[in-house]
């Protein structure tokens, strides 16, 4: 298999808005002993990428500076230590970064295969958003059977994979969306109650629904949904803090904490150890890859667009009104 020298990538020149992006012409990058090189067909648009293009999210020393944190395609080089995957192997992957590229590096133990009866598009948009949710709501907060979970933005592409898998293992599902037809969509595709936050508050709805409050949050919000999200949970509850979109210097009530036992976690999965994301690759291997083979779980793209039209991606990604994933296609 001939790999090119140089390949079509995503370059920001300068921290700013979706226009600061363009294409241009790089080297291909070289698999580390434990790496494998994926031919890129589609990468995934997430709301990290929009971040480090805006300049508050940089890359770790060590990562690529190209934007993209996941990825589907053809392996066509290994690392010498890789004895897991073969050159032809299509796979999914999350990356360290460099995904929106014709080619992209990243750790073998990171792949996992296409499900079975997936197309590669559905299964590009899969690792950024499944490996954070069974991070955060399963491991750390670790939601069980009969317990009440609730996610913020339950159409983004975290609150879909987070309503899809609490209920394929027995929580009950409350989520918060921004508009009458994006409420509906997450009910249509399991939430229990679905609340619409410019309408109703969250909060009260809460009590309404559940008088001893939800065992688990997931959140990516912050601003002043933390204190109401302490107010919302049970004795013993759970709030996982997995990103700050309306900021992450406030003022609430922290004897909520005290009073309900709570516990508060948070994590970026970005910066997590690789040994880390290589466990959380097997876990979802053993414990979700069955349920997305027999579509109890499914795939939800609003958009996919060329890497020529990545400008447009990111504005989308910003304007809040997709309902699931917006993809990258790569290589058509």
């Amino acid at each position: 298999m001939t790999i090119p020298t140089t390949m079509r990538h995503v370059a920001v020149d300068e921290p700013g808005p979706p226009r600061v992006m363009r294409i241009t012409n790089g080297p291909v990058p070289q698999p580390g002993a434990d790496d494998v090189l994926i031919d890129v067909a589609y990468a995934g648009v997430n709301r990290p990428d929009c971040a480090q293009r805006a300049g508050t999210y940089p890359p770790p020393p060590d990562a690529s500076p190209v934007l993209g944190l996941e990825v589907a395609g053809r392996v066509v080089a290994r690392g010498a230590n890789v004895t897991t995957w073969n050159i032809g192997d299509d796979v999914c992957a999350l990356t360290p970064g460099g995904g929106y590229a014709e080619y992209c590096t990243t750790p073998a133990a990171w792949c996992l295969p296409i499900p079975s009866g997936w197309t590669i598009e559905e299964a590009a948009g899969l690792p950024e958003n499944y490996f954070t949710v069974w991070n955060n709501v399963f491991d750390r907060a670790r939601l069980s059977r009969g317990e009440t979970f609730m996610v913020h933005g339950g159409t983004s592409g975290i609150g879909l994979a987070a309503i899809q898998l609490a209920k394929a293992f027995g929580a009950t599902v409350i989520t918060t969306a921004g508009s009458a037809e994006k409420v509906a969509f997450c009910t249509s595709i399991g939430a229990d109650h679905a609340l619409d936050y410019k309408t109703q508050d969250f909060a009260e709805e809460v009590k309404r629904i559940s008088k001893r409050g939800v065992d688990v949050i997931l959140d990516m919000v912050g601003g002043d949904y933390i204190e109401r999200n302490l107010k919302c949970l049970a004795l013993e509850g759970r709030l996982a803090q997995i990103a700050f979109l309306q900021g992450s210097r406030v003022e609430c009530d922290w004897r909520f904490i005290m009073l309900k036992r709570l516990t508060v976690s948070g994590s970026t999965l970005r910066a997590s150890p690789p040994e880390r994301k290589a466990a959380l690759a097997r876990a979802l291997r053993d414990k979700v890859w069955p349920l997305l083979e027999q579509r109890r779980v499914r795939s939800v793209i609003h958009a996919t667009f060329d890497l020529d039209r990545v400008v447009d991606a990111h504005a989308l990604m910003e304007s809040s009104k997709h309902i699931g994933k917006i993809m990258l296609r790569v290589r058509g």
